[in-house]
């Protein structure tokens, strides 16, 4: 088994992961705005056909970095994991979503900024549909089965939450995130609260 382990951890990266880091990099070094793929192709050595049979624009691109975030917010936990109150897995989980991008952060601030630029409108909508997937896999991933009205509340509850918390870590250069921690924490609490008065531990099995 652990030889398997050392195999899969050796593996070359796909094509894919590939373009995405060299974007990544490239924006690092001159900002999100100028990169270019054929730029990115040069660097890798590909073709411009090979980056777009993979992603259709630079937007795709950042689609592909984000996803990895998701990734690392819905591995595999164990069981220590899964006996947390419900708000410490709720931690946890969105936590390992900034943590994931946070050796890039500015360049992450830079690609949703590009997103919400007001010339690209055809990306917008589709930001309402990830952020209700990431949601949706956040509430699955931390156990959550309510149904009805509570499921309503935890939907858009997570949903503000996860916006809230994004805004301060697109902004964060404190050590480790603290400032993202900290508010994350504070405002899961809040939540908790808020959600135990709608919701007593009686009625927590109530649609």
């Amino acid at each position: 088994m652990a030889a398997k382990r050392a195999t899969k951890a050796k593996r070359p990266a796909g094509l894919g992961d590939r373009i995405v880091d060299a974007a990544v990099l490239m924006a690092e070094a001159e900002g999100w705005e100028s990169v270019r793929l054929r730029r990115v192709a040069g660097r890798l050595g590909i073709s411009l056909s090979d980056v777009n049979a993979r992603y259709r624009d630079l937007d795709a691109v950042a689609d592909g970095w984000f996803a990895r975030a998701n990734a690392a917010m819905i591995a595999p936990r164990g069981r220590r994991f899964a006996a947390l109150a419900p708000r410490e897995r709720l931690r946890d989980l969105m936590q390992s979503w900034f943590d994931a991008l946070a050796p890039h952060r500015r360049v992450g601030a830079q690609m949703l900024a590009a997103k919400l630029y007001p010339a690209h409108p055809h990306h917008w909508v589709p930001l309402i549909f990830t952020l209700s997937r990431t949601v949706q896999w956040l509430r699955d991933a931390a156990g959550l089965d309510a149904r009805g009205r509570r499921r309503q509340f935890e939907e858009v509850g997570l949903s503000a939450l996860f916006l809230a918390t994004l805004a301060v870590w697109a902004n964060d250069c404190t050590p480790g995130q603290e400032r993202t921690r900290k508010f994350l924490d504070s405002r899961l609490s809040e939540a908790d609260r808020a959600m135990g008065r709608l919701w007593p531990a009686r009625d927590e099995d109530a649609s």
